[in-house]
C-alpha cells in the first residue's frame, strides 16, 4: 500500500485557519427594516454556508499544496515475456559505409572483384550507399519497439566502449539512446574484445529473472589474445549470457563461411572468421547471422524477435507523483464558485 507523503509536512499545522471563514462573519451589512417578523429564508441560509464551505475548502487546498504532497516512488513486480539484452553497436568508421555486395552477379564476375563493385554500382547504387550503421540503428529503434516487456542496454564501442544506457524498459529513452548513434563519426579501431567484457559485466549483481542475451552488431571481427578469450568465456558461463552477432559484412569482406579452397592458414588470418570460432567455442548458446543489405539484416533482427520470447521477471520503478496541481485545481475551482457569487452580490436595496 503507498502512502502520501510531503515535502514540508510541517505547512499542515496551518490548516485549521482554514476553518476561520465559518466562524468569521463576511460580507458588508446592508441597511434595512426590521424583520423580525419576517418568514426564515432557509435557502439563503444554506447559500451563505455553501460559500463558507468554499472559502474554506480553498484555504485548505492551498494550505495542502503549499506542503508538497506527492505519492513517493515504489517498486512493482512485474511477469512478461522477454529478455535482458545488451545491445553492442559498433561505432568504428566502417560503419559509415555501404553494404557488401550480394547474389545476383553475372556469369564470370567474381563477388570481391572490381567488376563486382562495378555492376552493383550500377545496378543498385542506393542500396550499398547506404551507411550500414544508420540503416542498423533505425531497425534497432523498430526492434526494441516490438519488445515492451524486454530490458536493454546500450554499448557503443570503437576504439574503447562506452555505457550509454544501463538497463531500462523506458522506451522513449531506449530510442533515444539508440539514435545519438547519428552524432558524429566513429574512430578507425574496433575493441569488440573490450566491448564483449563490460557487456558482460551489465549483468554483474542482476539477479536471473529470464533470458540474457549480447546482440553483437559490428562489420569486423577481433583478434583477441588467450587471457582475454578465457576471462570472457568464463564471464559468458557466469552470467549464463546467450550470444548474437549481426555480422555486417562489408565490401571485399570474406564472410563468416570459409570457401572451398581456403586455408586454416588464411583462415586465422582474418578477424571475423577469428572472433567467429571463439563465439562457436564458448559453453553458451551463439547465433550469427551475417547480413550483406538492410533486408538480410532486417530478416535476422526479425529471427531474434520470434526466438527470445520467454517469460520473465522484472522489477519496474512506478515514478513519484506531484498532488500538488489537483489541490490547486480544488482551490481555483472553490475561487471561481465564489468569484461568481461575488458577481451576483446584491450591494444596496433598490
Amino acid at each position: 500500500m503507498i502512502g502520501l507523503a510531503f515535502d514540508d509536512a510541517w505547512v499542515l499545522w496551518l490548516l485549521p485557519l482554514a476553518l476561520l471563514p465559518l466562524f468569521v462573519a463576511s460580507g458588508t451589512p446592508l441597511s434595512n427594516g426590521w424583520l423580525r417578523f419576517a418568514p426564515r429564508d432557509r435557502a439563503s441560509e444554506a447559500l451563505g454556508w455553501l460559500l463558507r464551505g468554499a472559502t474554506t475548502l480553498a484555504l485548505a487546498a492551498l494550505v495542502f499544496a503549499l506542503a508538497g504532497p506527492h505519492r513517493p516512488e515504489f517498486h512493482v513486480e512485474r511477469v512478461g515475456q522477454g529478455a535482458e539484452i545488451v545491445l553492442l553497436l559498433d561505432r568504428s568508421r566502417s560503419m559509415d559505409q555501404g553494404f557488401a555486395p550480394g547474389g545476383g552477379l553475372p556469369a564470370g564476375i567474381s563477388p570481391n572483384s572490381p567488376q563486382a563493385l562495378d555492376y552493383y554500382f550500377s545496378q543498385a547504387p542506393a542500396r550499398l550507399r547506404e551507411p550500414k550503421g544508420q540503416v542498423a540503428r533505425r531497425l534497432l529503434a523498430e526492434f526494441t519497439a516490438q519488445r515492451p516487456d524486454d530490458r536493454f542496454a546500450l554499448v557503443a564501442f570503437s576504439t574503447l566502449p562506452m555505457r550509454v544506457l544501463d538497463f531500462t524498459a523506458k522506451r522513449e529513452v531506449i530510442q533515444a539512446a539508440i539514435e545519438a548513434g547519428n552524432i558524429g563519426r566513429g574512430l578507425s579501431e574496433t575493441n569488440i574484445g573490450r566491448a564483449l567484457e563490460v557487456g558482460l559485466q551489465m549483468f554483474e549483481g542482476r539477479p536471473y529473472n529470464g533470458s540474457r542475451i549480447i546482440m553483437l552488431v559490428s562489420d569486423g571481427g577481433d583478434r583477441m589474445d588467450p587471457e582475454t578469450r578465457e576471462r570472457l568465456s568464463h564471464m559468458a558461463r557466469k552470467q549464463r549470457v546467450s550470444i548474437y552477432w549481426i555480422y555486417l559484412r562489408s565490401t571485399n569482406s570474406p564472410g563468416l563461411a570459409l570457401a572451398a579452397g581456403d586455408s586454416a592458414a588464411a583462415a586465422d588470418s582474418v578477424p571475423e572468421l577469428l572472433l567467429h570460432a571463439f563465439f562457436n567455442s564458448l559453453e553458451t548458446p551463439y547465433r550469427a547471422y551475417e547480413a550483406s543489405d538492410s533486408g538480410a539484416l532486417q530478416r535476422a533482427i526479425d529471427d531474434v524477435n520470434r526466438q527470445e520470447k520467454l517469460p520473465i521477471t522484472y522489477d519496474e520503478l512506478v515514478p513519484r507523483r506531484e498532488l500538488a496541481p489537483w489541490a490547486h485545481a480544488l482551490a481555483l475551482l472553490a475561487v471561481v464558485l465564489l468569484l461568481a457569487a461575488r458577481s451576483m452580490e446584491i450591494r444596496r436595496w433598490a
